[in-house]
Parts: C-alpha cells; sequence; structure tokens
C-alpha cells in the first residue's frame, strides 16, 4: 500500500471525525450538571462517563434506535451522578443530535473529495438523525448505512460485513477499494480492520490527548493499528494531494 489516493471509496464514521459529538455534548451535558449542583465534574470526566455508559447501553440494546439510547444513557448517568433527572431532560438529551456541530474543516474537505471517491457514511446513529447532522456537511453521500439499517451499533462487526456487502450489490465496490476513516479506535478501527479494510484515523484528540467519549480499546497491538493517521479532515486533505504528487508522508 503506498497511498490513500489508492482507493475509490471512503467509508466515513460520523460523530467524532466529521461532527464534533464532544463539543455537541457537553454543550448538554454541562449545564445540566452544574444546575443539578454538580460542578466539581471536569468535562474529561463528563465525557468518559458519558462514552462507556453510551456504548453499554448499545451493546445491551442493540435495536432501539438512537434518540433512545441516549436518553436511557442520560438516565444513567444521572444515578451515576446522584443528580434527580426529569423525564422532560433524558428527552431533550435524546434530541440533542441535530444540535451537535460539525467540525470546521468536514465541509470543505468533503467537498474537496468527493472529487476523487465515492463518499459512503456508516454511522452509529438513525436516519433522521443522522439527515440533521449531514445538513452540516455540505456533500451528498453516495451511500448511508446507519444502526437503524443494521440493527446493531459499532463496534459490532456486523455493522461492517452489511456496509461491505450494502456497496458490493448497490454499487459493485469491493473491500479492497474502501478506505475507512475514523476517529474512533473502539468503535472503527479495530472492527473495520477485523473484517479485512483498509483504515484512516482521524486524531481529533491529538492536542489534548486521552480518549475523551470514546471508550478505551478493548485490544492492541496491530488489531487496533491504522494503515494512516492524521489529526484532521484538512490533514487528511493534505495526505491525499501529497500522495498525488508521489510524496511518501
Amino acid at each position: 500500500m503506498t497511498g490513500v489516493n489508492e482507493f475509490s471509496t471512503l467509508t466515513f464514521d460520523c460523530y467524532g471525525t466529521l461532527i464534533d459529538w464532544e463539543r455537541g455534548i457537553l454543550a448538554e451535558l454541562r449545564p445540566w450538571v452544574d444546575r443539578h449542583g454538580r460542578k466539581d465534574l471536569d468535562d474529561d470526566g463528563l465525557l468518559q462517563t458519558f462514552g462507556t455508559t453510551e456504548a453499554d447501553c448499545e451493546a445491551e440494546t442493540p435495536g432501539t434506535l438512537y434518540p433512545q439510547i441516549l436518553e436511557e444513557a442520560h438516565r444513567r448517568l444521572a444515578r451515576t451522578w446522584d443528580i434527580h433527572s426529569t423525564a422532560d431532560e433524558a428527552a431533550d438529551f435524546g434530541r440533542s443530535v441535530g444540535r451537535w456541530p460539525a467540525f470546521a474543516d468536514s465541509a470543505t474537505a468533503l467537498q474537496y473529495l468527493k472529487r476523487y471517491y465515492k463518499l459512503v457514511i456508516l454511522s452509529n446513529v438513525d436516519r433522521a438523525s443522522f439527515a440533521l447532522s449531514n445538513q452540516k456537511l455540505g456533500v451528498e453521500f453516495d451511500r448511508i448505512v446507519t444502526a437503524q439499517d443494521v440493527g446493531s451499533y459499532k463496534p459490532n462487526p456486523q455493522n461492517f460485513r452489511h456496509l461491505l456487502a450494502d456497496l458490493e450489490k448497490t454499487l459493485g465496490i469491493g473491500k479492497h477499494q474502501i478506505l475507512h476513516t475514523a476517529q474512533s479506535i473502539f468503535h472503527d478501527v479495530v472492527p473495520a480492520k477485523s473484517v479485512g479494510l483498509s483504515t484512516l484515523w482521524i486524531n481529533r484528540r491529538k492536542e489534548v490527548g486521552g480518549w475523551g467519549a470514546t471508550p478505551v480499546p478493548a485490544v492492541g497491538g496491530a488489531a487496533a493499528q491504522p494503515d494512516f493517521r492524521v489529526a484532521s479532515m484538512a490533514e487528511f486533505v493534505a495526505l491525499h494531494q501529497a500522495h498525488l504528487r508521489g510524496e511518501a508522508i
């Protein structure tokens, strides 16, 4: 493998990769915990506890739509932090995906990449929630596969097997043509590699470190090592341009 330009198709995670879910989550949780007297909880703690709680909810009830996953996560967070949460607060958090902002470089980078690749979404949400986010991303994706379509949530490898079957059937695209692009080692890089996909890690937390709202990967070593790594979508564009020029980076 010599460059990202060798692939015909990019499959993208959305939340954490294209949509700044950590900023969106904090915008919802920070005022809530402060209002309930838990200003002692720092932002990293909020994100880490949310990340493990959300992943548990997805694993336990894989057929549940994402707004209801968020509602249940909110109820569990309330119990964890000893907060008396109302049904309205949980429901409002469940509807919050559409309020989460895109990263500043996402739309411009996607518009550039669209000139060279088919663009596909593989996301851990429902179709209605993704449609709200899609309005912020500035491109039309060639295919969209959500947890609602599959009936399970990443990191379940079934989501990736479903994606591969869908792309083979609808677009005639084979595994070797695909580069899976994502921020989460836990949700994306490990399971994508397990089904034989090449991977590119968008390490959005490179400057701050830690895992944030993404759980720590359950495995390490080669199984968690992406084929390419950059810190942003803008860096991905720069990497693509360098590979087009024949430069090895």
